[in-house]
């Protein structure tokens, strides 16, 4: 049954097809990530994000997450299949059509939803947007089209055309080599394993939490129903949520005993509460205040205690230098895209060249906070080397500090995650698929840089 379109519908004709409110979220969303290069993370939140994601109830919002994560991160190749079912190209100006083809796409192609529902349901869609009501037909013809030949689409377009944008396959190419950005493209469309960095025992929580243990030394779970906090161990605060990668750079000091080290971005708190139990005296460093009592919280349930202090690290000036800086500085986000499959539509070249530069302003002045002969440890979860190589190499040239080299051996599973120069490196084609365990784990680099005296 539907009624005119009001501000409340935001334009829509009303329907009361059970389904529909959830595939015009998505669509809408989907919009604004490839349209107006909006974080999906702040769309999805429960309390604060997009109105028509708030009004969804659960299962329904479950739904609009499964969607997008499936167009976002198989987008170049659902509009390349669309495409080629299209006798003329969409014309100019139908973005909202394009957005309801490629989320009802995604359905047919990639999640396991009945194609006549998906079709069904688009054309509905179509029929309430007066911008897309004359293309209702199309719709319909495309999207059965699609149904009845997906799987010859799927095994030629699906396999041959990467999954991420041209522009950043390039960039993959060009850093770690065809073979290598194949393989990490291929990886991006894995969702993350979940993996936990343990107070102590890993070996005790692997086996208790039926898990696997990493190189890292985190524990990586096997698929699982149910919460996180409903798992053992969660409430003790014995362990926390923390990908592979991002375990590494704090385990880069080594022990802490007795030494102040400051965490310049600290929020949520995984890689504070490390180096706390690696025995440091720590000041934890954040500008928001909501990241900070995210942080305040996490380790309070971690039975763990740090100064922290709600400043940019940029205008952070040390009464007494520090032992020791730990900067996982603000970047792009490219080696996370497994767990946020937007970040490719909503960040560009431009974004990482703009990135890289704050990052050496931040790390330069990480530099100046620790005493001569001090650790700094620089990292970030981007797999472009505009973010890490290049902006080490250039803090380097100017001879106030030197690069301590990983040893290889001292990380015996992990030895292809360290370069030549004795840097980390990791990337999401590492860390093999073992029986029931995903493999995989976040792009990340890290790099420890001594002060000279």
């Amino acid at each position: 049954m539907r009624s005119s379109g009001s501000p409340e519908s935001g334009g829509f004709e009303r329907s009361d097809k059970p389904g529909l409110k959830a595939r015009q979220a998505a669509a809408k969303m989907l919009a604004a990530v490839v349209d107006r290069k909006t974080s999906l993370d702040g769309m999805l939140d429960a309390e604060n994000g997009n109105p028509v994601y708030r009004e969804l109830n659960d299962a329904d919002r479950g739904l609009v997450r499964a969607i997008l994560n499936s167009a976002l991160r198989q987008l170049p190749r659902i509009e390349a299949m669309i495409g080629s079912l299209l006798q003329t190209p969409l014309p100019e100006g139908a973005r909202a059509l394009d957005h309801v083809l490629v989320v009802a796409a995604a359905q047919i192609l990639y999640l396991d939803i009945p194609d006549h529902s998906a079709v069904d349901l688009a054309v509905e869609q179509a029929q309430t947007d007066p911008r897309n009501r004359r293309f209702a037909s199309l719709v319909n013809a495309v999207l059965r089209r699609l149904s009845r030949e997906k799987d010859a689409l799927l095994a030629g377009i699906g396999q041959s055309l990467p999954a991420i944008p041209s522009w950043f396959y390039q960039r993959l190419v060009q850093s770690y080599g065809a073979d290598h950005a194949h393989r990490i493209a291929e990886a991006l469309l894995t969702p993350a394993a979940i993996d936990l960095t343990v107070k102590s025992d890993p070996e005790g929580w692997a086996r208790r939490l039926n898990g696997r243990l990493l190189p890292t030394g985190s524990v990586r779970l096997a698929s699982f129903s149910g919460g996180v906090p409903s798992l053992d161990g969660f409430a003790e605060g014995e362990w926390w949520v923390q990908d592979a990668a991002a375990a590494l750079p704090a385990q880069l000091f080594g022990r802490l005993e007795g030494q102040r080290v400051v965490d310049l971005c600290a929020a949520p708190g995984g890689k504070t509460a490390q180096l706390i139990l690696a025995g440091a005296d720590v000041t934890a460093l954040d500008q928001s205040s909501s990241r900070l009592k995210r942080l305040k919280g996490n380790l309070a349930r971690l039975g763990l205690d740090a100064v922290t202090q709600e400043i940019n690290m940029a205008d952070f000036q040390a009464e007494t230098l520090f032992d020791a800086a730990l900067l996982d500085a603000p970047c792009s986000s490219t080696g996370t895209i497994r767990r946020h499959p937007d970040v490719l539509w909503t960040k560009g070249p431009a974004d990482i060249e703009k990135l890289a530069l704050l990052q050496e302003k931040l790390l330069r002045h990480a530099l100046t906070l620790v005493k001569p002969d001090g650790l700094v440890v620089f990292s970030n979860c981007s797999l472009d080397p505009r973010e890490g190589e290049d902006v080490t190499a250039r803090v380097l040239a100017d001879g106030g500090c030197e690069r301590v080299a990983v040893d290889p051996a001292q990380w015996p599973g992990l030895e292809d995650a360290i370069n030549p120069l004795g840097e980390f490196r990791t990337t999401p084609a590492m860390i093999p698929v073992s029986e029931g365990f995903s493999g995989g784990l976040d792009g990340f680099y890290a790099v420890v840089l001594r002060r000279k005296a």
